[in-house]
């Protein structure tokens, strides 16, 4: 299939937004879901190996599909947000309205969703809206029945977002949600109405787009090709086994009765002989094709490597994962972590519209720029040793905050809760008490200033 990534759909910011340019833009967006739909339907595992072309009947026809595709995103999606986003904030007030609005919300399944569509598709769109006891709610939606339009300045600020389908009858239904106002679609193709629902309660658009870069493509696109050269591979290797299942069984040199064929199926035994120079003539064996076993194991090597390499995903059921430990980890996994970070400032980015737009409602919390000091943190799903944690919080007690320190362990799922239970108990965990581990080291932690200067001297 031959498609190119989506561009960003804009359009003037003071134009007004009329029935016909939600059809100019529901035209463009449906020239896009044939891609979405192929690149859903490789991550089910209909690949195009189901579309070649059918052979004789007589000839084996393996269709083998192998499923790099939802590997690829499945691995990546636990090693990004296996572990949940915490957020934290320095008023305690913020912090629980953040928290009940995300257990309102099953968040980390909110965000795991978002994040695994932004994988497969590129993007993901998010919808925020009241209930009916004026509480914030969300819901996650796919790009292929819903797309959102920029104004054409250079910020290219979200402008309207139109989410649609069709019913059995082929009749249209929708919303058209914009700053001042969410519609509704009725109607036919061409021949619909837009009327006017409610009101936006948020100043801004009520819907966050997630992507996974700014090109819109998802993590696997680039390695298509390679995936559909492998089934090809592996299918045809499976067509040779068959072919060698089946061989002919040659005669030279004799006739063979259809007596003698049943004769030999049944007991196994070929016995012929000839008399003079006939039988010196006759030769029985099997007919074989040329073997390419290796050549084909070398491609599906090959290809399997390339996969990886240019998702930039490690392929952690290889063999070599379970004896690494340590930096040899690290440097594994490394492309994968720098393909996550690239993903995590995308992610945080609208993480940041959507508790904007939370906190911009007086009914859920009193300081609209609450969102501003939102801190999130990000933990890759990987190994730990939680005993070289330990010992690094250890060493950073002395020299950072205890906050600070704590956070490095990561059996530690809250560092605010953690401190306050520490405080609760009335005393702190032995490794964190300087005063004992500097008269154990026979050293003075300083104070001041002034007497690190001193000590320095």
């Amino acid at each position: 299939m031959k498609y190119k990534p989506p561009k960003l759909m804009t359009f003037p910011k003071d134009e007004a937004i009329t029935n016909e340019v939600v059809t100019k833009f529901m035209e463009k967006h449906r020239l896009e879901v044939a891609r979405y739909e192929y690149l859903k339907n490789m991550y089910r595992g209909i690949m195009a190996i189901d579309d070649e072309p059918t052979k004789d009947p007589w000839k084996p026809d393996n269709r083998l599909a192998v499923n790099f595709i939802k590997y690829i995103v499945d691995t990546f999606t636990g090693y990004f947000n296996g572990i949940p986003v915490k957020k934290s904030h320095s008023d305690k007030e913020i912090l629980t309205k953040l928290q009940e609005f995300d257990n309102l919300n099953d968040m980390e399944d909110e965000e795991s969703e978002l994040a695994k569509m932004a994988c497969i598709y590129g993007r993901a769109f998010e919808l925020l809206y009241q209930d009916e006891e004026t509480k914030t709610n969300i819901i996650y939606n796919t790009p292929e029945n819903m797309f959102m339009v920029y104004d054409d300045t250079i910020k290219q600020e979200p402008l309207f977002a139109v989410r649609y389908g069709y019913d059995d009858d082929y009749k249209l239904y929708g919303e058209v949600y914009t700053k001042e106002t969410t519609y509704v679609l009725n109607g036919t193709m061409g021949f619909y109405n837009m009327t006017e629902q409610a009101p936006n309660p948020f100043d801004d658009l009520p819907v966050v787009e997630f992507y996974f870069n700014e090109e819109r493509m998802s993590i696997f696109e680039s390695v298509i090709s390679l995936v559909n050269a492998f089934n090809k591979a592996i299918s045809e290797k499976a067509n040779d086994v068959d072919y060698f299942s089946d061989q002919y069984l040659a005669f030279l040199g004799a006739a063979v009765e259809e007596d003698d064929l049943k004769n030999i199926r049944s007991n196994r035994v070929i016995n012929y002989y000839g008399e003079g120079s006939e039988g010196k003539n006759v030769d029985v064996k099997f007919l074989e094709k040329p073997d390419s076993d290796s050549q084909t194991e070398n491609l599906l090597d090959r290809l399997t490597k390339l996969i990886f390499q240019t998702t930039m995903v490690a392929n952690i059921s290889d063999e070599s994962f379970g004896s690494s430990s340590g930096i040899s980890l690290a440097y594994k996994l490394q492309a994968m972590s720098n393909l996550a970070l690239s993903f995590q400032r995308k992610f945080q980015s609208s993480l940041n519209s959507r508790y904007k737009l939370y906190c911009e409602l007086s009914t859920n919390v009193s300081n609209k720029d609450a969102w501003k000091d939102i801190e999130y943190t990000f933990t890759r799903n990987e190994p730990k040793d939680i005993k070289e944690q330990a010992e690094t919080a250890s060493v950073l007690m002395g020299i950072t905050s205890q906050e600070t320190a704590l956070s490095v362990i990561s059996v530690i799922p809250d560092v605010q809760t953690e401190m306050e239970k520490i405080k609760k108990e009335g005393s702190s965990i032995p490794m964190f008490d300087q005063d004992k581990q500097s008269s154990e080291k026979g050293t003075v932690v300083p104070e001041t200033n002034e007497e690190v200067t001193n000590a320095q001297d």
